[in-house]
């Protein structure tokens, strides 16, 4: 499948995550992760029942990612919010984001979730390694990024 002009360099992500994920939590791989990503004020963390859950600044998206314990069994999940709905032409929208799905997403994909059109991944803790955890979060920050200004501009009501 061919990537119709969206590339995504992930070497820097792959080469941020050298944390060897027995020597360290995944709290602390992803915050590692978030710190070499972030391109705002710092990210900002809450944890209560359900986890984790950081924010931080990528370009022009703001990129969520939430970890819902350290077990095995536990979900990362990172998102991406890139166009609010209601929108222009949405089946014209929606049959856009199906191609970019099939053709440029990787791991991540776009989703629907309430009212936003999101960019997502999500992936048990089950055998994960620290560059699957940077892979996973930069994919979504950075297909967001590529993202978010194009759909805007092309389907966006305001």
């Amino acid at each position: 499948m061919s990537s119709h002009g969206m590339e995504l360099d992930l070497s820097s992500a792959e080469d941020s995550a050298t944390v060897d994920l027995d020597r360290a939590s995944y709290v602390e791989t992803i915050e590692a992760v978030i710190a070499s990503l972030d391109q705002g004020d710092g990210p900002r963390v809450s944890k209560n029942d359900e986890g984790h859950l950081w924010t931080f600044k990528y370009g022009s998206v703001d990129v969520f990612v939430q970890l819902t314990g350290e077990t095995e069994a536990d979900t990362l999940t990172a998102w991406s919010p890139v166009l609010t709905l209601p929108a222009r032409d949405e089946l014209r929208l929606m049959k856009h984001l199906l191609e970019m799905n099939c053709n440029q997403t990787l791991e991540a994909r776009f989703g629907l979730s309430g009212n936003q059109i999101l960019v997502i991944a999500s992936r048990i803790l089950q055998d994960i390694s620290a560059a699957e955890i940077s892979r996973l979060m930069t994919i979504v920050a950075t297909i967001a990024d590529d993202s978010d200004d194009a759909l805007r501009a092309e389907f966006s009501l305001t």
